[in-house]
């Protein structure tokens, strides 16, 4: 029995400065990471110290990326009632690790991450084996959001309904579920399950059923399951009473024709589709069809001439224009170096013209839908970064290179000249600085960025003709390419540490964004004077113009193709909303 103590002593052998200063300064939240941390964790057989344990007053607790770090030690729930924040993703916690640290209840607790740890078990203060159940008090009565993603988690029991009933966001992506809800949800009869929850991620698992229990999900408004085996979806999706999103994509439904409609993102369409009966209910939609022909019929008789009505809806829809690299006489070439691929190994360009940002507050919306676009499918910059240029201002040929920290040199947006490592440093110091002032309770996202390149002996970089470096991923870009009001040709580009996949994904979402934007624009033209400004780009009443795409061919060093955008497979996610002209 006293061997557990003793283990937490030895793992506080080493000086442990920053829970030193925790102590002394009563702080409220602190953030443990790098390789120091991590020799330490190691030192101590891979325990947490117990010098922890003497910070009662913590509200946020962060560990993450520490291989060494296997158990939390006992106690930890108990020595800390007052935590909201617990992020302990990227370690190799299991759950037996898990277990005796939060063996006891953390009623404040709002937020716990435990995403990438190899876990194949919950541990039973989440619901897994030996889960006491019964009546007793939930051991995260106030928990909105849990984080399971990257695990190797096989099953979830409804022992979970039980220990968080307050849950709001849980995901689970990047695991081995073979049904969902499966047993997440507790039997029928008992009090409803998650009254509250509103986010449901499990993509890239193993599901092969969507049970029709989902509709007992009250306030269900996000579901991803995105890249599993599903080959049908329930009926009882359309009575989920606030789905809003729904991500089915890269699953074989038998359906083709749900499965169109799938990949165009169609939420609202697909369940009005499964409402309806969907497939296998052949006369609702012979009728349906029927209707539509006479339609047609009575059209056709109205017209003069055959397919006027599509031209119409055609000319309605967002239009880009693809230029091909043989069409072009000065095509855009981006040269990869060998030392990004243990970086940052994948990039995506493409050179878009005719944007329009003058008019009101144009510019703002676009950076507005950036920002957006980081948050959202960028997952906050953790899975891509986008940074965009203005044409006019970047010196080809660009190389995608890596740097020392010490040796990069950017002009960040809005900053002077400043080394990557010295940047680096400032910003960690800002983010620190506006935390205490605004009080935050959450670790900023800021400081999420700059994690990302923890552990880097290169950066990653993109350098133009006269060695400037105008993209830093996934930090920032340069002033000397800032977009403009007067901007009208655009550079993008799109990074990712993940896949190349994500990167034309992105990109899709982007020039599918960009579109609307410029239609919006264009059709409200806003600001003062801007009805002169848009006939002078435009033309008088011609607000259909289609943007036009150049691709860009991404090579190496020796000139071998790695990748051109757009291809002819590209922007296929987004073609039910934007005719693309080839």
């Amino acid at each position: 029995a006293g061997g557990a103590p003793g283990a937490m002593a030895a793992a506080a052998a080493g000086p442990w400065p920053e829970l030193e200063a925790a102590a002394k300064e009563r702080r409220r939240e602190l953030s443990l990471a790098g390789a120091a941390v991590a020799e330490r964790v190691a030192a101590g057989g891979g325990r947490l110290p117990e010098a922890l344990l003497a910070l009662p007053l913590l509200q946020s607790l962060e560990l993450s990326g520490c291989a060494a770090l296997r158990e939390l030690g006992p106690g930890v729930a108990a020595a800390l009632p007052a935590l909201h924040t617990l992020v302990l993703s990227r370690n190799a916690l299991g759950p037996a690790g898990l277990g005796a640290g939060l063996g006891g209840p953390l009623p404040a607790l709002r937020l716990l991450d435990l995403s990438g740890n190899g876990l194949e078990a919950l541990p039973a203060a989440l619901g897994g084996a030996g889960d006491g159940a019964g009546d007793a008090a939930p051991a995260f009565p106030q928990l909105r959001s849990l984080n399971l993603s990257a695990n190797r988690l096989r099953e979830l029991g409804p022992g979970l309904a039980r220990a968080a009933p307050q849950l709001q966001e849980l995901l689970l992506s990047g695991n081995r579920l073979r049904a969902l809800p499966g047993g997440l949800l507790p039997a029928a009869g008992t009090p409803a399950p998650f009254p509250l929850l509103s986010r449901l991620d499990a993509a890239d698992n193993e599901v092969a059923e969507l049970g029709a229990d989902i509709a007992a999900l009250p306030a269900l408004k996000s579901l991803d399951v995105a890249n599993n085996q599903l080959r049908e979806l329930p009926a009882a999706l359309a009575d989920c009473p606030r789905l809003k999103e729904a991500n089915f994509r890269g699953n074989q439904l038998r359906d083709k024709r749900l499965e169109k409609m799938v990949n165009g993102c169609q939420t609202k369409a697909i369940l009005e589709y499964l409402r309806v009966g969907g497939r296998g209910k052949g006369k609702a939609e012979s009728a349906r069809e029927d209707v539509r022909k006479k339609k047609r019929e009575k059209q056709q008789k109205k017209d003069s001439g055959d397919g006027e009505q599509d031209e119409v809806e055609e000319v309605s829809k967002l239009l880009v224009k693809v230029l091909h690299v043989s069409e072009n006489p000065t095509p855009l070439v981006v040269k990869v170096s060998p030392g990004v691929k243990d970086v940052r190994a994948f990039i995506v360009c493409c050179v878009l013209k005719g944007v329009n940002l003058k008019p009101g507050n144009a510019l703002k919306r676009f950076l507005t839908m950036q920002t957006k676009l980081h948050e959202d499918i960028c997952e906050k910059r953790t899975v891509a970064t986008i940074a965009t240029h203005d044409l006019q201002l970047v010196k080809a040929p660009l190389t995608y290179d890596v740097q020392p920290p010490d040796e990069l040199k950017i002009m960040p947006l809005g900053r002077k000249e400043i080394k990557a490592k010295d940047l680096l440093r400032q910003l960690q110091l800002e983010a620190e600085e506006q935390r205490k002032q605004k009080k935050r309770q959450n670790i900023s996202g800021l400081h999420k960025y700059l994690q990302l390149l923890d552990g880097k002996d290169n950066y990653p970089c993109l350098v133009d003709a006269e060695g400037a470096v105008i993209s830093f991923p996934p930090i920032t870009n340069s002033e000397k390419t800032k977009i403009r009001k007067e901007t009208r040709e655009l550079f993008l580009e799109v990074t990712s540490d993940t896949s190349l996949q994500i990167c034309k994904d992105v990109m899709d979402i982007l020039i599918l964004k960009i579109a609307e934007l410029n239609r919006s624009t264009l059709e409200n033209k806003e600001g003062s004077g801007s009805d002169m400004e848009l006939d002078a780009v435009c033309g008088p009443g011609n607000l259909n113009l289609p943007l036009v795409v150049e691709q860009v061919r991404v090579a190496d060093t020796d000139g071998n193709l790695k990748v051109l955008y757009p291809s002819k497979t590209d922007l296929a996610t987004v073609s039910s909303l934007l005719t693309v002209i080839r």
